[in-house]
């Protein structure tokens, strides 16, 4: 009996042994399906590689910004047009480097470290049904905007999810840039994932999008140019606790692998599965890791 005690004992203390050396880390996201399948895929490899996951998602840019700074989250998937705008309050104009070398520099001083960006650049973007578009002639968003203040576009609609409309870097600082003020009749207030459906039943007119949503190319709406070069970058990027990598030294370089995978038209794909196929955020997080040998 003795022997089977000292030989549990052991046991327990390996496997306790490995899931320290291994680590358990919080991975969060946000509510909308590009995050909630980067939030998915994270775990699982993570999981995969042998850590403790705990997975939160499902939150709004804000709240998992607190959760991060206060420690209830090790890491996620962050964007870099929203990390330096949003949170650092920086509204000077940047290139795609600038802006991720800016935003860089001013977490680490909060205890969060910006990995590397992948290619996957998911800014704000408006778009149109594109047999409507080529009707009225618009190519642009200053197009559009003249056209919103013409007889003919004057009880148009646009379509906004609420925090596009709420953000410094959203609908107000576009207008602003745009030198427009949009009467409120113009615009509808809705849930992110009803702009689409909106716009291709022809309940609205235009709508926010993000660049790399899937449902953009499955609709074949017409992304409108930003001639003024407004929205900035939005490099999807894995943002991690200065704590966690310094206690799981690893880290860096496993979630630089998975960033170097990450594309538009990747990210364009991953989210076409789940919003127009319908299939789930785990089986196609799953599937991806599977095909690129990381599961």
């Amino acid at each position: 009996m003795k022997r089977v005690i000292a030989l549990l004992a052991t046991v327990v203390m390996m496997v306790s042994v490995s899931a320290q050396a291994a680590g358990k880390l919080v991975v969060g996201g946000k509510g909308y399906t590009e995050q909630l399948i980067m939030s998915s895929m994270t775990a699982q490899y993570l999981a995969g590689l042998g850590y403790d996951v705990d997975q939160r998602d499902g939150m709004g840019s804000t709240v998992l910004r607190t959760a991060q700074l206060n420690g209830q989250i090790d890491l996620y998937w962050e964007y870099t047009g929203t990390g330096l705008v949003t949170f650092n309050k920086v509204v000077e104009k940047l290139t795609p480097e600038e802006t991720y070398l800016r935003v860089k520099a001013l977490d680490e001083k909060v205890g969060l470290i910006w990995l590397n960006p992948s290619q996957a650049n998911n800014t704000y973007a408006l778009a149109m049904r594109k047999d409507f578009a080529k009707e009225k002639g618009i190519e642009s968003i200053t197009d559009m905007m003249d056209w919103l203040q013409s007889e003919d576009g004057k009880d148009a609609q646009m379509a906004s999810n609420v925090e596009f409309s709420a953000r410094p870097d959203g609908l107000k600082s576009l207008l602003e840039a745009y030198e427009f003020d949009m009467p409120r009749r113009n615009l509808r207030k809705m849930n992110s994932g009803l702009v689409y459906q909106a716009l291709a039943q022809e309940v609205v007119d235009v709508t926010m999008v993000f660049a790399t949503d899937g449902r953009v190319k499955a609709f074949g709406f017409y992304v409108l140019k930003d001639d003024r070069q407004h929205f900035p970058n939005y490099a999807l990027t894995p943002v991690v606790r200065t704590d966690a990598l310094d206690t799981n030294p690893e880290l860096a370089n496993q979630l630089n692998k998975l960033s170097a995978l990450m594309n538009d038209e990747t990210m364009s794909t991953l989210n076409a599965l789940v919003d127009v196929d319908g299939l789930s955020i785990e089986r196609v997080s799953r599937q991806f890791l599977e095909q690129n040998g990381l599961l």
